[in-house]
């Protein structure tokens, strides 16, 4: 067989399994992070227990990430704040009631975060923020400020359409983010936040459709009431 056509049936051969590989290993880093940092802490995991984790050298690990802090702020960056971007998207093209929106937001935050290993990053800022203050300044900027940012264009898009009463946005956006803390803190430390003693358990979807309830009844405008007798005769 001629040399030319040889060449033109040979099959291109499949890429090495440590080709393939390559490209997959920030995921699988920062999958085993977000493994190690919910088990442990961000102090308690060390990066060779990281890398040993995904399969990889340490050496490899920093090829991807220069530090910890940094592979730390990937998996913040990969698993919630870069998902802020959709989540306002989905806010503007929001056609119902405000009401339905928060009834909405809060479930759709259960089912895509709240309920997943993800939470366990909010158990890990509040129990360590304060002795990685570099971490916490990161935090702040890329999940807090926008998470509340988007809790306040909800409520006040109500109070804009007549549909909410004016409140203190600053204490709206805690009453909403409320429920949500208590719910990531049970998830991780559910011995710690119920009564062992109570036969029934806390079904979370439950819990939330109570909550968001509870806070629309407070926040729903009312018709001002008619002046009463007496002050028709102030008047």
């Amino acid at each position: 067989m001629p040399l030319s056509k040889l060449i033109c049936n040979t099959k291109p051969t499949a890429p090495a399994r440590h080709e393939r590989r390559k490209d997959a290993r920030p995921g699988e880093l920062l999958a085993a992070a977000l493994d190690l940092f919910v088990e442990k802490g961000f102090a308690a995991t060390k990066s060779e227990e990281v890398a040993r984790r995904a399969g990889v050298s340490k050496g490899t690990l920093f090829l991807y990430f220069a530090s910890k802090e940094e592979l730390f702020k990937a998996v913040v960056r990969e698993n919630i704040s870069g998902r802020f971007l959709e989540w306002n998207a989905e806010f503007d093209a929001f056609e119902g009631s405000t009401a339905d929106m928060l009834r909405y937001c809060m479930a759709m935050w259960w089912a895509r975060l709240g309920s997943s290993k993800v939470s366990g990053i909010t158990k890990l800022m509040l129990s360590e923020a304060d002795n990685f203050p570099e971490l916490a300044a990161f935090y702040q900027h890329e999940v807090i400020q926008p998470a509340h940012e988007l809790i306040r264009r909800i409520l006040q898009r109500g109070v804009d359409r007549g549909e909410f009463a004016p409140i203190d946005m600053k204490y709206g956006v805690y009453t909403v983010l409320a429920p949500m803390l208590f719910l990531q803190l049970l998830m991780h430390s559910r011995i710690a936040c119920i009564d062992a003693a109570d036969a029934s358990p806390l079904v979370p979807e439950e819990f939330l459709a109570v909550q968001v309830q509870t806070i629309l009844d407070g926040l729903r405008a009312r018709p001002a009431s008619p002046p009463t007798d007496e002050g028709l005769e102030s008047l």
